[in-house]
């Protein structure tokens, strides 16, 4: 019976950090950024931010923010995703690290400046 309790918890503590939206980093497109304040961090895989490259960012895919996480520098921080796995991972694996996460910019099918439906900018 503790082991059944024990999975559920951990099964739940996956879905909770991978699927349950991050609250206070709100979406916004990266026109309305102050550059000067915050660096752009692109989370994306290599792949597509390759097809669809954003002008001074840092790509560093979430896949990769272990070895990298070296080159982030300690700024306030504004992600552009393509998903929101990788909005909720992303945020919640850098605030881990210490880093100040302010906003997020969704790219799909190569448009800037989208939030998905459920999201409200």
């Amino acid at each position: 019976m503790v082991y059944l309790i024990l999975a559920l918890l951990a099964v739940a503590t996956i879905l909770y950090k991978r699927y349950f939206p991050v609250l206070g980093v709100k979406c916004h497109p990266l026109t309305e950024l102050d550059l000067s304040q915050i660096e752009i961090l692109d989370v994306r895989d290599y792949n597509e931010s390759y097809k669809n490259p954003i002008d001074g960012a840092i790509n560093i895919p979430i896949s990769y923010f272990k070895r990298n996480m070296h080159e982030i520098p300690h700024k306030e921080l504004h992600l552009v995703v393509s998903s929101l796995l990788e909005r909720n991972i992303g945020i919640r694996t850098l605030q881990k690290k210490g880093f100040r996460v302010v906003g997020y910019t969704f790219v799909r099918n190569h448009e800037l400046n989208k939030c998905p439906l459920e999201i409200h900018c």
